[in-house]
C-alpha cells in the first residue's frame, strides 16, 4: 500500500497566524485588484527609490511553542525577589477572577478607544468607575479615566498649573519627598518650556510668591506624611495652585489632599491589583476641583442619555486639548491606560471600601511591628509616624545589610550612603519581617499580633468613601465574573470582529505572544530592582532593539516613551538636545504639515519648538513648493520637520526624500512619525529615506493590544549622531528621563519581541504587503460607491480614505450615519472625518481574512444601497434605518411605528443572524452629556430623571 505524505511547514502555519488571507484567497483577491502578482502590486505602490535592498533576517520564524520556550529561557534569568524598594512600586496581589476575566481576556484587552460610545458601554463603566474612585479618595470633584505614570501625570499637573494659576511666576516648587524619577520627569518637562523648578522642603524653602504652583508627595519617598493644608493656603494667597501625589492606598486611611485644600492630585494606581511589570503599565490618575476639569487633560468618561431616554456613558470634552489648540496646547496626552485602569477599579470593586481600608490598615501594622523590632536593637528609624514606609539610619554597615537582605531574596532601598529604605505591601508576610530583621542582626520573630498604629493622629481619615453600591456588590466570586462578563458583552473588540480603524492598525494580537506576561518572573520585577536579577529582560529588550534597528535603518533606540505621542515628544527632545550640543540652541522652528495628527503641533510645543505649518498639494501630499519656501525662511533657525510616512492620505509619496534633503541643507532634523510603520517593515526603512529619529507605535504595528485606549508603547529609533541624546534614566539623577520607568511600560515589550519572534523577518514582510493588498481590495470593491480619495493610479498603501461625502450630498446621510450603521452590521466604525472631514479612512490590516473583508465590504454596499432608497423615495429622508442606527434588543419588541420593518433595522448587510453583536443603548445623545456634565458614577435615581 502506498503512503502519500502531508505537506505541512510549519515557517507558514507560523506566518499564517497574523496574516488573515489564505494565499488562495490571495489569488482571488489579486484577481479583483487587478494585479499579476502580490510583488507586482507592492512594486507598483512602494516608490523604487525607496525600497530596502537586504531582506529581514534573524534566523527562522519559531513556533509558538519555540517562542514559549524562549519567553521561558529569558524568564528564568530574571531573579524572583521580594522588592520593598517602594519609590512609587509595591508588590500586589491581582484576584484572580480580575487577571482572568479582565487581564488576560481579548474582550477586554483587544478593544479600541470608546470613541464610538454605542460598541464601548461596559468599559466606559469600568472607567466610569474608576473616576469615581479617585474622586472619592482624593476628595476632588472629578478625576480623569487615567494618565501614562505617575511621573508622566505630575508633568501634566504643572502644566495645568501653569494654565490655570493667577500666578505670574515662572517657577514650579516640587517638595524634596518626591520620588526621584517624578521630580526627573518634571524637569525635563519644565526645561523644554522655559520654567523654573525649584526643589526644596516645602515647610522651610517654599516661597508661595514666587511659584504658579507646587506638588507635594504624600506620603514621601522616604515614608514622610506631612498635613499640607497650611502650605496650600498660603499658595492660594499667592495666586498659585497646589497639588498632591497621593498613594490612593494610604488615603483609605489618611486625610485626602482634597480636605487639605489641594486643587489637583495625581499617583499611580499601580498597587490595586495591577502587577509591578519592571515599570509598567500601570494607570496613573489625575483628579481636579471642578474649576479646573476643562483644562484637565486625558480622557474623561462621562454620563449621558441615548435616543429613548436611557442612561449611556460617553467621553465627554471629547475633542481633547492637542486636537483644539495644536501647538498652543499644553499636552500632547492622546492615550490613556485604559485596560490598568479597568483592572484597578475591579480591584476596588472586588474589595469595597472595607476591604481596602483592612488592607491598608494591614500594611501599616505589620510596618508598625518591623519598625518595633528594630527600634529594640538602638535603630532610629524616620518618620516617627508612618503608613507603609521608613527610613533607617544603619551608617557604615549599609552595604553589609543590603547584601544580607539579598541573600534572604529581599530586595531594600539604597538611601544615600548610610540609610535604608523599606516599603511594605499587601504581600509581605510576617517570614518577611524575620528575614528583615536577620539582614539587620535580630534574632526575633513576628509574634505580636497586636494591633499597634502609628499614624499621624491629626491625618487619619474620617469621611466616607466609595460609598456607590457599585463598590458594594455581593463579594461572591460568581457575582463578580457576571459583573465583568457583563460588561465585556456590552462592547464590540477584535474577538468579535474586524476594526477596520485607519492610522490605528488594530490587528491580531497572538495569544502566545500575551502568554508571559502573567508569569511572576515578569510581572513582579521591580523596576529599579539591581541589574543582577534583570538579565532576561535585559537580554529580551536588547534583542528586540536590535531587530527594530534592522526593520527601520536607525541604529540607536529608547525604550523609555509609554506612548506615541509621548515618543514624539522624546524624539523632539533629542533633537532640541543635539542642536544645543553643537552651539545651535536658536534652533527652534518646526515645520508641520497640516495633514499632521494633532499631537505632532502638541509635542513640538511642548519641546519648546515653534510651529511653522506647511500646507498640502490638490493630491494631498505635502506642498513641496511651500515646504521649500518656509525651509528657506526659517533656514537660521529650523531646527526639524515632522513628517508622516505612508502620509496621512495612505499613499507612498515620491518626494519624501527631497523633503529629507531640504531639510538638512537648512540644518535642521527630519523626524518621521511612525504611525504607519505598518505598511513599511519588511519594505522600506525610515532611517535610509532619509529620517533622523521616528517613533514606533507598537501597540500598532508590533502587535501589542490597545486595551480599549492603552496601554501603548512609543519607543523612538535615531541615527548615530542623535544617540547620545536619548532620554535619561529616570533613577539616574540626570536631567531628560520622559517616563517614570527605564524602559517605559517595559513588560509589554515582551508582546512586541515574541511577534517578531513568530514572524521572522520574511514573515513581517509578508504581513506588510498582504495589509497593503487588503486595503487595495477593499478600495477596489467599494470605488463605485464611495470615491477612494488620495488613490496613487488607483492604488493605495495600507489603507484608504472613502468618501463618503456623495451620500451626504445625495441622500442627507452623515458619516455618522453610517458609523451608526455599521453597528447594527456588527463593525467597528473606520475612522472618522480624519484626516479629510466627512470620510472614511479605513485599514483592514492584514490579520483580517478574506470572509471578514467580504463582510464588511456587503456592510458597506448595503448602506449605500439604503441611501440609495432614499433618493429614490423607498426610505424616508428622516424615518430610515441609518437616521435611527444602532437599534437595539428593544427595539424588537414593544410598539414599533416606523416606516421600515423591524428586520431591515436589526439584519441588515454584513450582519450575523445567530451571533449577532446587539448594541446595549440606541444613539447616544453628546449634546445632553455636553450640557449635564457628569463624570463620576451618579445615584440611580438620577437616571431616572435624566429620562423623564
Amino acid at each position: 500500500m502506498s503512503h502519500t505524505e502531508t505537506t505541512y511547514d510549519p515557517y507558514d502555519f507560523a506566518n499564517r497566524r497574523h496574516i488573515g488571507p489564505s494565499p488562495a484567497e490571495m489569488t482571488e483577491m489579486l484577481k479583483a485588484v487587478g494585479a499579476d502578482s502580490l510583488d507586482a502590486l507592492i512594486d507598483a505602490i512602494v516608490p523604487a527609490g525607496i525600497r530596502q535592498k537586504a531582506p529581514l533576517a534573524w534566523g527562522p520564524a519559531l513556533s509558538e511553542h519555540g517562542v514559549l520556550n524562549r519567553l521561558r529561557e529569558v524568564a528564568d534569568k530574571n531573579r524572583m525577589m521580594i522588592s520593598l524598594i517602594g519609590q512609587g512600586y509595591y508588590g500586589t496581589v491581582t484576584p484572580p477572577a480580575i487577571q482572568r476575566n479582565i487581564f488576560e481576556n481579548p474582550a477586554w484587552y483587544t478593544a479600541y478607544t470608546p470613541y464610538q460610545p454605542e460598541i464601548s458601554q461596559g468599559r466606559l463603566e469600568a472607567l466610569l468607575n474608576f473616576q469615581t474612585m479617585i474622586s472619592d479618595l482624593t476628595a476632588l470633584d472629578v478625576a480623569n479615566a487615567s494618565l501614562l505614570d505617575e511621573g508622566t501625570a505630575a508633568a501634566e499637573a504643572m502644566a495645568l498649573c501653569r494654565r490655570s494659576a493667577k500666578s505670574k511666576a515662572n517657577a514650579f516648587f516640587v517638595d524634596h519627598h518626591c520620588h526621584p524619577q517624578t521630580i526627573a520627569v518634571i524637569e525635563t518637562r519644565a526645561a523644554a518650556l522655559g520654567w523654573d523648578v525649584v526643589v526644596g522642603d516645602p515647610f522651610a524653602d517654599l516661597d508661595p510668591a514666587g511659584v504658579f504652583g507646587a506638588i507635594f508627595q504624600y506620603p514621601g519617598t522616604y515614608g514622610h506624611v506631612h498635613d499640607f493644608t497650611g502650605v496650600i493656603e498660603a499658595l492660594h494667597d499667592a495666586e498659585a495652585l497646589a497639588c498632591v501625589a497621593a498613594d490612593p492606598l494610604a488615603l483609605t486611611i489618611l486625610k485626602a489632599p482634597g480636605e487639605m485644600g489641594a486643587d489637583i492630585a495625581i499617583g499611580s494606581t499601580q498597587r490595586f491589583g495591577v502587577p509591578m511589570g519592571y515599570g509598567g503599565p500601570h494607570a496613573a490618575y489625575m483628579a481636579v476641583r471642578d474649576a479646573l476639569k476643562r483644562s484637565m487633560p486625558g480622557r474623561i468618561v462621562g454620563v449621558s442619555i441615548d435616543a429613548r431616554g436611557n442612561r449611556a456613558y460617553r467621553l465627554s470634552l471629547q475633542t481633547r486639548e492637542q486636537h483644539i489648540r495644536r501647538e498652543k496646547a499644553t499636552s500632547n496626552v492622546c492615550t490613556a491606560q485604559a485596560l490598568l485602569a479597568v483592572m484597578a477599579s475591579m480591584y476596588a470593586v472586588f474589595h469595597g471600601p472595607t476591604g481596602l481600608r483592612a488592607i491598608a490598615e494591614r500594611v501599616h501594622r505589620k510596618m508598625v511591628r518591623l519598625v518595633k523590632g528594630l527600634e529594640s536593637q538602638g535603630y532610629k528609624i524616620e518618620p516617627a509616624t508612618f503608613f507603609d514606609t521608613v527610613t533607617v539610619e544603619v551608617g557604615a554597615v549599609q552595604g553589609a545589610i543590603l547584601k544580607s537582605a539579598e541573600a534572604e531574596g529581599i530586595n531594600l532601598r539604597r538611601v544615600g550612603t548610610s540609610k535604608i529604605g523599606i516599603a511594605y505591601d499587601e504581600r509581605t508576610r510576617r517570614g518577611h519581617t524575620e528575614a528583615i530583621w536577620r539582614a539587620f542582626g535580630i534574632d526575633r520573630k513576628d509574634d505580636d499580633l497586636t494591633h499597634e498604629y502609628r499614624l499621624p493622629d491629626a491625618l487619619e481619615r474620617t469621611s466616607a468613601y466609595l460609598t456607590h453600591p457599585i463598590f458594594h456588590l455581593n463579594r461572591a466570586e460568581a457575582e463578580m465574573t457576571r459583573y465583568m462578563r457583563r460588561l465585556a458583552d456590552r462592547d464590540l473588540a477584535l474577538d468579535r470582529s474586524m476594526i477596520p480603524l485607519g492610522s490605528c492598525t488594530m490587528k491580531l494580537n497572538a495569544t502566545a505572544e500575551m502568554a508571559a506576561l502573567s508569569w511572576p518572573e515578569f510581572a513582579d520585577v521591580h523596576p529599579f530592582a539591581p541589574e543582577n536579577q534583570t538579565r532576561g529582560y535585559a537580554e529580551a529588550i536588547a534583542d528586540l532593539e536590535a531587530k527594530l534597528c534592522q526593520i527601520t535603518g536607525y541604529d540607536a533606540f529608547s525604550m523609555q516613551p509609554n506612548s506615541g505621542a509621548q515618543g514624539e515628544y522624546a524624539g523632539l527632545l533629542t533633537i532640541q538636545a543635539y542642536h544645543r550640543a553643537r552651539g545651535d540652541s536658536h534652533r527652534d522652528v518646526c515645520l508641520i504639515p497640516t495633514s499632521a495628527h494633532g499631537t505632532n503641533p502638541a509635542s513640538a510645543q511642548m519641546a519648546g519648538m515653534k510651529v511653522v505649518v506647511v500646507g498640502a498639494a490638490a493630491n494631498g501630499d505635502i506642498d513641496l513648493a511651500d515646504f521649500r519656501a518656509k525651509a528657506e525662511a526659517h533656514s537660521a533657525n529650523l531646527a526639524a520637520c515632522m513628517i508622516t510616512y505612508p502620509s496621512t492620505h495612505g499613499v507612498f509619496e515620491e518626494t519624501v526624500r527631497e523633503i529629507c534633503e531640504i531639510t538638512h541643507a537648512h540644518g535642521g532634523q527630519v523626524y518621521l512619525d511612525g504611525a504607519n510603520m505598518n505598511a513599511m517593515v519588511g519594505l522600506a526603512r525610515p532611517g535610509d529615506i532619509g529620517s533622523d529619529v521616528s517613533h514606533l507605535n507598537l501597540h500598532k504595528t508590533f502587535a501589542i493590544p490597545h486595551g480599549g485606549g492603552g496601554p501603548g508603547m512609543g519607543p523612538i529609533g535615531v541615527k548615530a549622531h542623535l544617540a547620545p541624546y536619548l532620554p535619561t534614566l529616570p533613577q539616574s539623577g540626570e536631567k531628560g528621563a520622559v517616563s517614570s520607568a527605564p524602559y517605559g511600560s517595559a513588560s509589554i515589550l515582551l508582546i512586541s519581541w515574541a511577534y517578531c519572534l513568530m514572524m521572522g523577518g520574511e514573515g513581517l514582510t509578508q504581513a506588510t504587503k498582504v495589509a497593503i493588498l487588503n486595503a487595495n481590495y477593499i478600495a477596489s470593491r467599494l470605488s463605485a460607491s464611495y470615491p477612494i480619495l488620495y488613490s496613487a493610479k488607483g492604488r493605495v498603501a495600507h489603507e484608504c480614505i472613502l468618501d463618503t461625502r456623495v451620500l451626504k450630498d445625495r441622500a442627507g446621510v452623515s458619516v455618522d450615519d453610517i458609523a451608526k450603521r455599521l453597528i447594527d452590521c456588527g463593525f467597528h466604525a473606520p475612522t472618522m472625518s480624519w484626516p479629510v472631514a466627512g470620510t472614511l479612512m479605513v485599514e483592514p490590516t492584514e490579520s483580517e481574512p478574506k470572509a471578514e473583508l467580504d463582510r464588511f465590504i456587503a456592510a458597506m454596499l448595503g448602506i449605500a444601497a439604503e441611501a440609495e432608497a432614499i433618493v429614490a423615495g423607498e426610505l424616508d429622508p428622516e424615518d430610515n434605518p441609518l437616521k435611527h442606527a444602532p437599534h437595539t434588543v428593544e427595539d424588537l419588541v414593544g410598539e414599533w411605528n416606523r416606516s421600515y420593518s423591524r428586520e431591515i433595522a436589526c439584519y441588515p448587510a454584513g450582519a450575523f443572524r445567530v451571533d449577532k453583536y446587539w448594541s446595549p443603548v440606541n444613539r447616544v445623545d453628546n449634546v445632553y452629556g455636553d450640557r449635564n456634565l457628569v463624570c463620576s458614577c451618579p445615584p440611580l435615581e438620577s437616571y431616572v430623571e435624566a429620562a423623564e
